[in-house]
């Protein structure tokens, strides 16, 4: 699929992963609908190009009226990018007590429901586009992580929410074919986000020389150009790609 002309929905697109998502398909001609809860950041990014909607990923309410939307403006929604959710750490058995089961059903709820809810959502839409010249109709890229496959002590709601995504990602490929809509994931290793901007500077250099080579963090841009290449190679599908520069997650 071309980027240029085409229009993606982008969760958490207001920062990180997902606003360097949306620059690199504006530089490629695309227009990009946002989906945050940051309010004040996604209503200054708002232009001929790009539409901003305040909206929760876990409400069926706020994202039909971010697909009608962007539908309104653009014509219709060719791909999606789900970058939204939340990693926060929790053992399971902490000096507090047990993991309270709130806390997991939210980390669940956002990252995995979340995800899930958007895509049924704009797929429902989707699949009433006109097939372009290669045939297709749509693409939905999903955000996992490597926690998913070795997640750290800590991670047991997060690593599940993610887990959750990469095991959703073949079946909804193979349900889609028939539409003409890829679905691909990018399971990101340890990136430069707004939740590691955070951490002082020496605990970011020291998460960076874990990964084997180039010893970083990564950065968002690179994220995007995977989401991007992933876009305009049809052959991408049903899928996980870690992109992590090797790294395999240690137990702490």
């Amino acid at each position: 699929m071309k980027i240029e002309n085409k229009t993606f929905l982008i969760t958490g697109g207001a920062s990180g992963l997902g606003l360097a998502t949306a620059k690199g398909i504006l530089e490629k001609g695309g227009n990009v609908s946002l989906i945050d809860i940051n309010e004040e950041i996604g209503n200054s990014l708002i232009n001929e190009k790009t539409l901003f909607t305040k909206a929760d990923v876990r409400s069926e309410e706020e994202i039909q009226k971010a697909v009608k939307a962007t539908i309104v403006k653009f014509g219709q929604i060719d791909g999606v990018i789900n970058c939204a959710g939340i990693g926060p750490p929790k053992r399971v058995v902490g000096k507090e007590g047990p993991h309270p089961l709130d806390f997991f059903q939210n980390v669940i709820n956002i990252n995995l429901v979340g995800t899930f809810n958007v895509i049924r959502l704009a797929v429902n839409e989707m699949q009433n586009n006109i097939i372009d010249n290669s045939g297709e109709r749509g693409i939905i890229i999903n955000t996992a992580s490597v926690a998913a496959f070795d997640g750290q002590i800590g991670q047991a709601a997060y690593s599940a929410s993610k887990g959750g995504i990469v095991a959703m990602t073949l079946p909804m490929a193979r349900e889609f074919a028939r539409m003409g809509i890829r679905v691909m994931t990018i399971a990101p290793g340890i990136f430069e986000t707004p939740l590691l901007a955070s951490l002082a500077q020496e605990a970011q250099d020291s998460l960076g020389k874990q990964v084997p080579f180039p010893s970083r963090l990564g950065k968002p841009n690179e994220f995007a150009s995977l989401a991007n290449q992933i876009i305009e190679n049809q052959m991408l599908n049903g899928e996980v790609i870690r992109l992590d520069g090797a790294i395999r997650m240690g137990a702490k």
